[in-house]
């Protein structure tokens, strides 16, 4: 209940009509309702302006109403009448404290207890108070080292004490957009303005979100709302600057790439990532289009670095994935492919991130077989024509009877190379085996056994000959063959 007691100093009339005006507040206060309990101790004040008691009962209403600012003035007032008033000390100083004005707040705490050093309300503020200059101490040292979840833990506990420090919530809100987590930092910010439309800080908190998010455009509005505010303001002016010479960058890097001036377009990301290492959004957009840039080079390895970390930057960056994987699939690494195109899968189920999966895994089911385009050592799109030449060229080379004269390692080896040349060319140069190959379909499954193949009759059949056949050298490093 706030303190009624107190002297007037006007007549016994007024004096009296201001007793009933408190009474009146007080039995508002009780019931809570603070507004007609203000209203009561504001009569009660016009009647009777030197009352120390009832700006201290006041104070305590506004207090509850969480106007702190208004009831810090009405404290003072109360003790500038009557220095002996310990709530009084004690209110502003709560006030002081939930103003985030810790300092301030000891100094009422301790001359609350100068006048009664067993109040126990007193010895408590004051800690309260002490505590909160402690969490301020940590969070400046935090906030150095970049330790933004630190300094968020701090200014939530300090917020504790000091509900209504409107720095306290703009340092909390910065750490949070530092950490990505712009929804929360946004409420923060908001509701500051929504109780101070020109707070700069509040503004360039608004603008920060924006700009991590990638809406360029509209931070920069932001920050030059804040530095019309406050002129001075040393972030909000870097941030802008930061803002406007990324959008710039950006945009010429695109013009570049759609102009095909690759090489500049390279040039123009590169410079763009430099400006600004925390803008985590827009610097993976930067790698993704970098990595797009060097996948037109044909530096593919490069690409895949980039979109490596784009994706680290933004783990749903879904174009970053499907850029790399298609990197993958032109480097043959189809089990990477995979992975990536079973994450955008997962993240989009749409017709045509299914069919990009089942392609990648149908690669990579096809890359676990024998090469046979590999074997004969031709294109994928190797004619009939050149599909024989290459195995004229290769089984000749690898026939044992060629080999008779080496070591049995090497007979074996060349014997099994020999019979690999004839596999291969006995699925390529057959247009339904090709295709069935070609699909990545099971060839053993469609009743081809690979094992029951014989590459001396495939080579006999190929040549001609009746039976077998013998290797003449005919020069340095020329051989012909015959058939008995």
């Amino acid at each position: 209940m706030p303190f009624q007691g107190g002297s007037c100093g006007h007549t016994a009339k007024s004096g009296r009509e201001a007793e009933s005006f408190k009474e009146q507040g007080n039995a508002y206060y009780a019931k809570k309702d603070y507004n007609e309990a203000y209203n009561y101790y504001t009569k009660a004040i016009d009647m009777c302006p030197n009352n120390a008691s009832y700006y201290g009962n006041r104070a305590a209403t506004l207090m509850m109403l969480g106007r702190f600012r208004e009831a810090l003035g009405d404290a003072q007032q109360s003790v500038r009448l009557d220095d002996s008033f310990v709530r009084g000390h004690l209110r502003e100083g709560k006030c002081h404290l939930s103003l985030g004005n810790a300092m301030a707040a000891c100094r009422s705490f301790q001359r609350a207890l100068e006048l009664d050093h067993k109040n126990a309300q007193a010895q408590q503020e004051f800690k309260n108070a002490n505590a909160v200059m402690e969490y301020e101490k940590i969070a400046e040292v935090d906030f150095e080292k970049r330790d933004f979840r630190k300094v968020v833990f701090c200014m939530d506990r300090a917020l504790e004490f000091a509900p209504a420090c409107h720095r306290f919530k703009i340092l909390k809100a910065e750490c949070l957009a530092m950490l990505g987590r712009y929804p929360e930092a946004q409420f923060v910010a908001s509701d500051i303005l929504r109780m101070d439309s020109t707070n700069a800080d509040a503004l360039y908190v608004r603008g920060l979100c924006l700009y991590y998010e990638d809406c360029i455009e509209k931070a920069v509005q932001f920050f030059v709302q804040a530095l019309r505010m406050a002129p001075d303001h040393e972030k909000a002016c870097v941030a802008c600057r930061n803002a406007k010479a990324l959008k710039a960058k950006k945009e010429d890097g695109n013009k570049a790439f759609k102009e095909g001036n690759y090489k500049l377009a390279y040039e123009l990301y590169t410079e763009a990532l430099g400006i600004d290492p925390n803008n985590i959004k827009t610097n993976a957009k930067l790698y993704c289009n970098r990595g797009t840039v060097n996948s037109k080079l044909r530096q593919l390895e490069d690409a895949i670095e980039d979109c490596t970390n784009a994706v680290k930057l933004d783990d749903t960056y879904i174009k970053a994935y499907l850029r790399r994987a298609q990197c993958y699939m032109d480097t043959e690494q189809f089990e990477e492919a995979v992975r990536d195109y079973e994450k955008v899968y997962q993240t989009e189920k749409t017709k045509e991130h299914k069919q990009l999966l089942k392609n990648a895994q149908l690669e990579l089911k096809k890359s676990k077989r024998k090469d046979y385009y590999k074997i004969l050592g031709v294109d994928k799109n190797a004619s009939e024509d050149e599909i024989k030449k290459a195995y004229r060229k290769r089984a000749l080379m690898h026939h044992p009877d060629r080999h008779s004269g080496a070591s049995a390692e090497v007979q074996k080896e060349e014997e099994k190379k020999f019979k690999e040349v004839g596999e291969a060319f006995t699925i390529l140069s057959d247009p339904k085996k090709k295709t069935r190959y070609d699909s990545g379909q099971d060839l053993d499954e469609e009743g081809m056994n690979m094992g029951d193949f014989d590459a001396n009759n495939i080579f006999k059949a190929f040549f001609g000959g009746p039976g077998g056949f013998s290797f003449e050298a005919s020069g340095p490093g020329n051989f012909y063959f015959q058939f008995g």
